[in-house]
C-alpha cells in the first residue's frame, strides 16, 4: 500500500477476522473513547481515501482508519447480505474492542455511513459523522417513506454492477482507456469535475483494493419477473444494501442517541435524489429500456429519505447538523478537507460549534468556508 507521510498499516487479529487499520505515527495507543476517532470507508475504496484527513487532525486525536472486510488488507471472507450491513459493523465493533475501547467516535462514508448507522443501533457510539451516506432505506428499490416498490427489491443489489467494472477491479486497471476504468469511474463518480489531485494514483490503488471473490463485490443475484429482470440474491456488498435487508431508520428511536453531522455535496452522483446508480432513474433517462413508469418504478429519493429520517431523530430529541457543500460530488473529505475537518471536530465536541447556528430545519449550505 502507498502510504503518505505519518501513516502506518499494521493487522489486528479480532474474534472475527484479520482487519487491516491506518494509525498516524505519534498518536496514543491508549487514548480515551473520547478522544478516538474511528473512520470507515465506503464501497469500491478502502482506508487509503483518509489519510489526507488523518494527516490533517489534530495530533492530540487517536484517529483510526479501518478496512472493511474483503477492502484494502483486511481479509476477504464471503458478506452474508441477509444480515444487511451487519457483517461489517460487527467486524467494525471487534476492532474497536481489540483496540481496548469500548466506544468512539465514528464517521462513515457512503456505505460506510450505513455501517456507522447499524453500529448504532447494536452498539454505543459517542457520535456518528455521515459523509454522502446510503439512505437509512437501502440503495434502491424505495418509495419516500422507506416502503419497498417490489417483494424481491427487484432492480437492487448485485445485479445492477456493471460486468466490466468488475473486471477491470480484478484486473487491478490502472488506466484511463475506458469509462469503466477504476480511474474514470473516481473521475466521473466519486468527485465534481472540477477537482483534481497529486493523489489520485493513490484512491485508484485504493479501489483497486476491493475483493471480487465470491461473497465479496459485487454479490450474486437472482432472475426476477419485475423489471428490470434481476433481484438481490444473498451474498456479496451490493445486496447488503438492498431494502429487504437493510433498514436503519431505527436510530430514531434509540435511548441514547449521539450527535449526528451530515455532509454531502449538490453535486453528487451516486447519492442524491436523482442518482445515476438508481436503475430506476437511469429508466426515466431512457439509458435502461422498457422502464415501467413512475407509479411502478420510481427514481429513489436518497437524500430526502436522509432527511426525513433524521429530521425525526431531531424530533425525537437527537442532535443533528447537516452541512451541504454546492458543487462537491460523492466525497467531500477530498473536495473541501479544510471544511470537512472544522465540521468533524465541532460534531465530536473538540471546538466549539457557531454560536449562531442555522436554524434546525435548514442546512448550512457551503460554497466555501474557510
Amino acid at each position: 500500500m502507498t502510504l503518505l507521510d505519518g501513516i502506518t498499516s499494521r493487522i489486528i487479529d479480532t474474534d472475527r477476522l484479520s482487519v487491516a487499520i491506518l494509525e498516524r505515527v505519534g498518536d496514543d495507543a491508549s487514548a480515551s473513547a473520547e478522544k478516538t476517532i474511528v473512520l470507515v470507508h465506503g464501497n469500491v475504496s478502502s482506508s487509503l481515501f483518509w489519510q489526507e484527513l488523518m494527516q490533517d487532525l489534530p495530533s492530540d486525536l487517536r484517529v483510526v482508519a479501518v478496512d472493511l472486510r474483503g477492502f484494502g488488507g483486511t481479509e476477504s471472507l464471503p458478506v452474508d447480505a441477509t444480515r444487511g450491513v451487519r457483517d461489517f459493523s460487527d467486524d467494525l465493533f471487534a476492532t474497536v474492542r481489540a483496540m481496548g475501547l469500548d466506544s468512539a467516535h465514528l464517521v462513515g462514508w457512503s456505505m460506510g455511513g450505513g455501517v456507522v448507522l447499524q453500529y448504532a443501533l447494536d452498539h454505543p457510539a459517542l457520535s456518528l459523522t455521515l459523509e454522502a451516506p446510503v439512505s437509512p432505506y437501502g440503495f434502491g428499490g424505495t418509495r419516500r417513506d422507506g416502503s419497498r416498490l417490489t417483494d424481491d427489491d427487484a432492480g437492487c443489489g448485485a445485479g445492477g454492477a456493471n460486468p466490466d467494472v468488475v473486471q477491470r477491479l480484478t484486473d487491478r486497471d490502472t488506466s484511463d482507456e475506458a469509462p469503466t476504468s477504476p480511474r474514470n469511474v473516481f473521475r466521473s463518480g466519486y468527485v465534481s469535475p472540477d477537482y483534481t489531485s497529486e493523489n489520485e494514483d493513490l484512491w485508484v490503488e485504493s479501489m483497486n483494493t476491493t475483493s471480487t471473490a465470491t461473497g465479496n463485490y459485487p454479490g450474486d443475484s437472482v432472475a426476477s419477473e419485475n423489471w428490470p429482470g434481476f433481484a438481490p440474491g444473498r451474498l456479496g456488498v451490493l445486496n447488503t444494501m438492498a431494502p429487504r435487508y437493510f433498514d436503519v431508520s431505527g436510530i430514531v428511536d434509540l435511548a441514547i442517541k449521539p450527535p449526528i453531522l451530515w455532509v454531502h455535496g449538490t453535486a453528487d452522483a451516486i447519492v442524491s435524489d436523482a442518482s445515476f446508480s438508481d436503475l430506476n432513474h437511469l429508466g426515466t433517462l431512457g439509458i435502461v429500456p422498457g422502464w415501467p413508469g413512475p407509479d411502478i418504478a420510481p427514481a429513489q429519493q436518497m437524500v430526502s429519505q436522509t432527511r426525513d429520517v433524521l429530521d425525526a431523530y431531531r424530533t425525537a430529541g437527537g442532535e443533528v447538523s447537516e452541512i451541504v457543500f454546492d458543487g462537491v460530488g460523492h466525497a467531500p473529505h477530498l473536495e473541501r478537507p479544510a471544511q470537512f475537518r472544522r465540521a468533524l471536530l465541532e460534531n465530536i465536541g473538540y471546538i466549539g460549534k457557531p454560536a449562531d447556528p442555522a436554524p434546525p430545519t435548514e442546512a448550512i449550505i457551503l460554497a466555501s468556508w474557510d
